[in-house]
């Protein structure tokens, strides 16, 4: 998918879901734009409910779709990271940017090779997003080039998450972004990049950013908030309803409505 995005100027959207009326929404979205799609679940879902519930789950939703869905393990620990590869993740991000340069491309490269042995391409980050990811909270590391170039080349890693200015959660106003350290960073990295914090970046800064290099973009809290605010809408209104399907289809739509809006910004560059 990462590859094809990097031949055609596009990118590929990977979004976070978290139970059964996201996943199906996503991929409902996806199949009905035409475009492959990634589904992520990050540490603290993958706490939520056992890993092979989320394999299983989703192999059955993406079976009766058209187009290519994949499985991600976003943000993952090494452990973690091991763990959805035993469960059958179809993709997986040790997330080490946290620990010294030096321990994140050895372990970095220890995760590699094992994922090497089940086919499963293999994300890691260098710098770190702002903002906060499950339990973890980061101040904003910008990426160097020179630094991506150096740990691509000796991890073997198949995408590269880069800093240049997005945070996780909630913006208080407009993201300047580092495009330009973007742009140097893709002269000397092959692999293809990853922008992550990208809820609530305003369309046309997505598109820049894939015009400067970016290959997949992450997406969690536009569509966590989507899902909440649809159930808060509908049971304020039906105070009385209490079957789970009634409000489940209203998330359901809304993170479809969501999803569709930000496939069509990212892949009809």
């Amino acid at each position: 998918m990462l590859l094809h995005a990097q031949a055609t100027g596009i990118a590929v959207g990977a979004f976070n879901v978290e139970n059964l009326e996201m996943a199906n929404a996503v991929i409902s979205a996806a199949n009905e734009i035409g475009c492959p799609v990634i589904l992520a679940t990050t540490s603290s879902t993958a706490k939520y409910a056992p890993m092979n519930v989320y394999t299983s789950m989703i192999k059955t939703l993406a079976d009766n779709a058209s187009i290519s869905v994949a499985l991600h393990m976003d943000h993952g620990s090494a452990d973690f990271a091991i763990s959805a590869l035993e469960a059958g993740y179809s993709s997986v991000m040790y997330d080490g940017s946290h620990e010294t340069f030096e321990v994140n491309m050895v372990t970095t490269k220890k995760i590699v090779k094992a994922a090497a042995l089940r086919s499963v391409p293999v994300e890691a980050e260098l710098g770190s997003i702002g903002g906060k990811e499950d339990d973890v909270e980061a101040e904003v590391n910008y990426t160097d080039p020179q630094m991506a170039a150096d740990f691509v080349y000796y991890t073997g890693v198949d995408s590269l998450a880069v800093a240049i200015g997005t945070a996780h959660g909630i913006y208080s106003g407009t993201p300047r972004l580092d495009i330009t350290r973007l742009e140097e960073i893709r002269r000397r990295v092959s692999v293809p990049l990853v922008l992550h914090g990208a809820s609530g970046l305003p369309a046309e800064t997505m598109r820049e950013c894939i015009k400067g290099g970016i290959c997949k973009i992450n997406f969690g809290t536009d569509l966590r908030i989507a899902y909440t605010n649809a159930l808060k809408t509908y049971m304020d209104a039906n105070p009385n309803v209490f079957d789970p399907r009634s409000y489940g289809k209203e998330g359901f739509e809304a993170v479809k409505a969501v999803t569709m809006e930000k496939l069509d910004t990212i892949s009809n560059i």
